[in-house]
Formats: C-alpha cells, sequence, structure tokens
C-alpha cells in the first residue's frame, strides 16, 4: 500500500467529508516556503499551513534550538514545578503586549487558549461575589471547536448538533460608524448579567476574512469597559507579524483585559496556546480560600520543547530581516490588491499586512460551502501553490520568508486561473 492508501485505511481529516474527498497527499518534506510531494513536487505552501508557519518550514535555527532542548529537559510537570524556557519565553511575551498584560498561563492550542480566557473571567466575577454569565461575541465569530469556544463562535451548520449543548452568548454586529451608537445601547442594557465580551480583533478569519475598522473597535472597547465588562482579545490568527504589526493590539487605543496567542507563536513547529491576563484578573483568584484557584490544567503545559521553540521564533520575528519581509509582503499585498480590484469576477478585496483576501464573484453568493471553493483548490494545487479557499473566499497567508519572485509566481498564477474561470463561464 501506498502513503494514500495507508492515510484512506486509519485517518480521519479535520474539517473533511471523508466520503467524498478525494486521497490526501503526502507530504514527505519542508523546506521555506515549499512543501515536497512524495514524488518531489514542490508546493508553496500560501497559507502557512492554517496560518501557523511564520519563519518556513524546517527552519533550521527553530531546530537547532528545540533540538538542543530536547537533550537537556524535554517534559516536567508544571504544578509545582518551572523551568528557563517557560520563564524567559514569559519574561519576552509580555515586552511586546500591552503594559497591562502581566501573567502568562499556558495551555496547547488557540481553542484552549480561549477556554482558560473565559474560565477566567467567570470565575473572576464568582470570586468577588458576582454572578455575571453572559458573554459577548461578534456575529460570525470563530474561536475553535471545544465547547466553549464552540459557544463564543457564530451559530453555524458546525456548531448545529451541539447547539442546546452550547451556553448563552449575546451576539452582536462588527462596530462601524454607522452602527457604534446601536452597539453601544445594545451592550447597556445587558452589561450587569456579562462577564465578558471575547473578539477577533480587526479581522475575523474563518468567518471569510472579514475586516473591520480599528477606530470603531477601539471605541467599542472604550464602552464596554466602562460598563465594566471585561475584554478578552483573541489574537491566536492575528498575533506575531500577520496584520503587519506585532499583534492587532498595536493598531487599538484600547488595552484588554486577557489576550489569547496560539498558531504562530511556536513558528508553526508545536502545538500550545497561551492565554495572558492583567495583574487585576490575576489577584481575584489569591486567597486563603482555596477555592478560589483556577482549576485548569493540560499535561503539556508549559511544555520546555514549546517553549523553546517559542522562544527561538520569536527571536526570529524580531529581527530586523524579518520586519523588512513582514513590510515587502504587505506592499505587494497591497499594490497586487490594485490589480485584483480590476479583474471583473473578483469584488471586496481586502488586506491588512501579509493578509490578503478577496471574493470570486458567483451566482450563488459568498459561502463557505461555495462548490467553486473545491475547484479554485484543485486548479492551484495543479499549479504549485496550496490555497485553502474559504468557499468563494480567496486568501492569501505566506511565510514571512517568501521572496518577491515567488509572491509574483503566486500572483500571475492568480490572474491565469482568473482568466480560465472567466472563459469557462
Amino acid at each position: 500500500m501506498n502513503l494514500q492508501e495507508r492515510d484512506r485505511a486509519v485517518n480521519w481529516h479535520p474539517y473533511t467529508q471523508m466520503k467524498t474527498a478525494g486521497n490526501a497527499i503526502p507530504i514527505v518534506k519542508g523546506k521555506g516556503v515549499y512543501l515536497f510531494d512524495e514524488k518531489g513536487k514542490p508546493f508553496i505552501d500560501a497559507v502557512s499551513s492554517w496560518w501557523v508557519t511564520l519563519h518556513g518550514h524546517a527552519n533550521p535555527y527553530i531546530a537547532q534550538r528545540v533540538f538542543e532542548q530536547l537533550n537537556t529537559l524535554e517534559q516536567v510537570i508544571f504544578a509545582g514545578f518551572t523551568h528557563e524556557p517557560a520563564i524567559q519565553l514569559s519574561e519576552n511575551l509580555l515586552k511586546l503586549l500591552p503594559e497591562n498584560q502581566e501573567k502568562v498561563f499556558y495551555s496547547d492550542n488557540g481553542s484552549t487558549a480561549v477556554e482558560v480566557a473565559l474560565k477566567m473571567c467567570i470565575q473572576y466575577s464568582h470570586n468577588q461575589g458576582k454572578e455575571k454569565k453572559k458573554i459577548l461575541a461578534f456575529k460570525n465569530a470563530y474561536h475553535g471547536d471545544t465547547f466553549g469556544a464552540m459557544s463564543v463562535s457564530g451559530r453555524s451548520v458546525w456548531t448545529k448538533p451541539f447547539g442546546e449543548m452550547l451556553f448563552e452568548v449575546i451576539f452582536i454586529d462588527t462596530p462601524t460608524s454607522e452602527n457604534l451608537k446601536s452597539l453601544k445601547n445594545q451592550v447597556e442594557n445587558v452589561a450587569d448579567e456579562v462577564a465578558c465580551f471575547i473578539y477577533e480583533p480587526l479581522i475575523q478569519g474563518a468567518a471569510g476574512m472579514l475586516m473591520h475598522n480599528q477606530e470603531d473597535l477601539s471605541e467599542l472597547m472604550k464602552f464596554c469597559k466602562e460598563q465594566d465588562i471585561l475584554l478578552i482579545q483573541d489574537e491566536v490568527f492575528t498575533g506575531f507579524g500577520r496584520t503587519g504589526k506585532w499583534f492587532a493590539a498595536n493598531y487599538l487605543t484600547e488595552q484588554p483585559d486577557i489576550m489569547c496567542f496560539s498558531k504562530g507563536l511556536t513558528g508553526g513547529t508545536m502545538p500550545m496556546g497561551i492565554t495572558t491576563s492583567s495583574n487585576e484578573i490575576f489577584n481575584a483568584f489569591l486567597s486563603d480560600d482555596k477555592y478560589k484557584t483556577l482549576f485548569h490544567g493540560h499535561s503539556f503545559t508549559a511544555n520546555p520543547l514549546a517553549c523553546t521553540a517559542a522562544l527561538a521564533s520569536m527571536e526570529l520575528l524580531l529581527k530586523e530581516e524579518t520586519l523588512t519581509q513582514i513590510n515587502l509582503i504587505s506592499e505587494k499585498h497591497l499594490q497586487f490588491s490594485k490589480i485584483l480590484k480590476q479583474q471583473q469576477m473578483v469584488e471586496n478585496v481586502r488586506q491588512i499586512g501579509t493578509i490578503l483576501a478577496w471574493d470570486f464573484k458567483t451566482e450563488t453568493g459568498t459561502s463557505y460551502f461555495n462548490d467553486i471553493g473545491k475547484r479554485l483548490y484543485e486548479e492551484f494545487l495543479e499549479r504549485g501553490i496550496i490555497m485553502r479557499p474559504l468557499g468563494n473566499v480567496m486568501y492569501l497567508v505566506p511565510p514571512y520568508c517568501i521572496t518577491s519572485d515567488e509572491l509574483d509566481f503566486i500572483y500571475r498564477n492568480i490572474l491565469k486561473v482568473l482568466a480560465n474561470l472567466k472563459f469557462d463561464e
């Protein structure tokens, strides 16, 4: 049996209807922006393998650092023990975040980083003798696939089988200058019952790369703070340079109480989640009463290998050449967006930093289940480019090591695919 047959016999893939899906493509090697299949065919990873790979595949610096750590300390329980990589990572990360972020809680992925944040907010109220149980979130939100993360994500076909099991959430529109007054009225009417407001800052990724304005979000954050509603800023996608700045927080005038991180945290090398908080949140759990403890943990909390990978990735991120690359990608995306806007079959072109997105016009409208997505995916694979359309929504989120020529190759092929689609239609 070849790799595809062996995979089909034993593996269940994510977000995949296994009955109708084609065979998975076996990848045997990665280097820089490229992934190689078993026949040696290279593919440009234009989506950073689900938005996680910052510095390219098999980055030698991160690999060496992890190798050295593996030969020193690979794992230790983080309850009652600590270690240098976790301490240093927390110190280094907090220096980059808003100044009110002062404590770090480790978990193992984006969904669990969100779960931790939600539990912090609910118990924060409980520990103070209050019972604020409701949560605010944006419509079309996506915060993960565990039950708490699903609850604060927009209701959809993904959450429908579990609908009655999800806790109550008040969903509001993303802010605009036109609806801010109405949003404030909505928030004010429920503020006494609301523990927190969780949001994806500036861009809702899984919803179709939907973007909103930084000034309007800042204003909404400020109003929520005035209503004593805690703010959870989910930077799982937007963190570590994706928006053109280190974090989406760098665009905003207000500071969140809690922040969530994963994806690019380790440069795409290992699973890890982080939830940071203010001392105000942390102090609400300090008590002689043991029942006010945050009872949450994971077997691999603050795993030394993952912490080391994150430290190495952050060192690379802060290098001048990485910032230069982020600016290069951002500028080239901006210039190409102008070309895309001129294409007859393209609409709603949007861009922030290294993220470029657009919709293909179809008679059935924009939808994750638009059949054109599969066709586009296969078309780009044939051209040696890995794209993962969200239905008819296309996007680019490349690793920072991509070259100008490699970006131009992707852009040229996008225009060729557009021309072919025009012809077919």
